[in-house]
């Protein structure tokens, strides 16, 4: 008893405030298990809901799962080196070719680039304003409920709206990525900016500067660094983007995937995927590259894009004996 009251603190006290103290800790224990108990159900209900509502079924997979395997040698044709069995990757490379999947790779690529260039300006007015430290409250909240207005609408659902302005074209795929980006790289601008240091702004403000020179000289220039991290990963973001608003006509490989989706080409398919896999891990390898040096990291985190790509096979063994 001695021990378990200096534990809870409570050695001057008598035997009823122990008593008391170990009441309430049960209730507590008692309660974390009910919640958990509950939270578990729910989560087990929702699930199995979830379930029914796609028309998930192991007998299904069963049934299907035959089909699948025909088709996987369309997938990965196969062929033979020197007597032994390949993957003929010269059928890949000649549908590239053919069907100029590099152009349309650029195409993709533009999509997304000038999409969040131009989405930059909206983003960065729509991020300061929406802050609290700019705009007082409740007024900032109008620009909160505007970019989450933005977020709620997926950009695919924005391309749509604005196929009567631009058609089902890249063009299209571009103004949607644009207003998408202004709702996510705002939101994330305005966060960063909450969490600034007082002091540079009261130092600014105490040279009587200006409302627009406090924000440049006060507020953005601690958060410049986070601003470009934030930029390059929504540029990889946006080109997956970009990807998917293909498969809708708006152009580039995501359209041309669709297109041999729909014809049943599946070793087309596979082309399109390998290059889709090339482009957007490309353009991850590069954010993550502009992220870590933004970071201040170690010289030995700090390798070239080249070095980074040639070393992740390495990494991805390491990291999985790591694990083991």
């Amino acid at each position: 008893m001695d021990r378990l009251r200096t534990y809870l603190g409570l050695s001057t006290v008598g035997d009823s405030a122990v008593d008391e103290k170990l009441t309430e800790l049960k209730r507590r224990k008692i309660l974390r298990r009910l919640w958990t108990g509950l939270v578990i159900v729910v989560g087990a209900v929702l699930f199995d809901q979830s379930l029914q509502t796609v028309g998930f079924s192991f007998r299904e997979l069963i049934t299907q799962f035959p089909f699948f395997l025909e088709a996987l040698p369309q997938y990965f044709p196969p062929t033979t080196y020197f007597g032994l069995p390949f993957i003929d990757v010269m059928q890949y490379w000649q549908f590239m070719i053919e069907a100029d999947l590099f152009g349309k790779s650029q195409v993709t690529m533009a999509i997304a680039f000038a999409g969040t260039v131009l989405g930059l300006p909206g983003a960065l007015l729509f991020g300061i304003l929406a802050s609290e430290r700019v705009v007082p409250y409740p007024f900032n909240f109008v620009f909160r409920l505007t970019m989450s207005m933005i977020r709620a609408i997926p950009a695919l659902v924005w391309a749509l709206i604005f196929i009567p302005l631009g058609g089902v074209s890249p063009f299209t795929g571009m103004l949607a990525i644009m207003v998408d980006t202004t709702g996510y790289l705002g939101r994330l601008f305005t966060d960063e900016l909450e969490e600034i240091g007082d002091g540079p702004i009261e130092g600014i403000e105490s040279t009587g500067a200006a409302k627009t020179q406090i924000i440049s000289f006060g507020m953005l220039s601690q958060v410049f660094r986070q601003f470009i991290a934030w930029i390059a990963f929504d540029l990889e973001h946006n080109v997956r983007v970009a990807i998917s608003l293909g498969l809708i006509g708006a152009g580039g490989l995501g359209l041309e995937l669709d297109i041999q989706r729909k014809t049943f080409n599946y070793t087309e398919m596979m082309a399109c995927i390998i290059l889709i896999v090339l482009l957007a891990g490309s353009v991850e390898l590069l954010s993550q590259r502009v992220r870590s040096y933004l970071r201040d990291e170690d010289e030995v985190e700090k390798t070239g894009v080249l070095e980074a790509f040639l070393s992740a096979p390495r990494k991805i063994v390491e990291s999985a004996a790591g694990r083991r």
